[in-house]
């Protein structure tokens, strides 16, 4: 019988115990030109009830300077068509090059307040990120101004399937 899990996963993030590691690409810490690229993502059973999707990236291990855990959000994407599979490696800030099949999907603010992926850099080497795709069951039309506390506000009650995986910047 095949697998019907809804499930969140990175070609190219191995999943391992803890989470396999940020492609080095994806941090600032990257090479050359080669940085803060957003890491490509794919799904694979998206629940039939699904209207749309939205995804929420945050590391998870952050410490405010009281050393209380508070997660930071590194990316918000919304008004993804639960049809589309994926976003390509670089997408974010790319979408009005990539075609009319990522027409409408919008970047909400990060915790930087940019619409971007915004990669992790030191001192958060070894912090987990959280990548989490919500099957909503209504069409929600967020605009590029939704961050992490107006995405959860708005789909409270609206959630017919979450996905995740952890990836360690290391």
């Amino acid at each position: 019988m095949a697998d019907k899990e809804f499930k969140l996963v990175s070609p190219l993030i191995i999943e391992k115990k803890g989470g396999g590691n940020l492609p080095r690409y994806c941090t600032q810490e990257g090479v050359d030109n080669k940085w803060n690229i957003s890491p490509p993502l794919e799904w694979h059973n998206v629940p039939d009830q699904a209207k749309s999707l939205a995804l929420l990236v945050q590391d998870i291990d952050a410490v405010d300077p009281r050393g209380h855990l508070v997660p930071v959000t590194h990316w918000v994407v919304v008004n993804i068509p639960p049809t589309l599979k994926g976003l390509p490696k670089g997408f974010s800030g790319k979408q009005d090059e990539l075609g009319d099949v990522y027409s409408g999907i919008e970047e909400g603010l990060n915790d930087w307040n940019v619409k971007l992926w915004n990669g992790p850099k030191m001192p958060n080497y070894g912090d987990r990120f959280e990548f989490k795709l919500y099957a909503l069951d209504s069409n929600k039309h967020f605009d590029n101004q939704v961050t992490t506390e107006k995405l959860m506000e708005a789909i409270a009650g609206h959630v017919v399937g979450e996905a995740v995986f952890i990836a360690t910047f290391g």
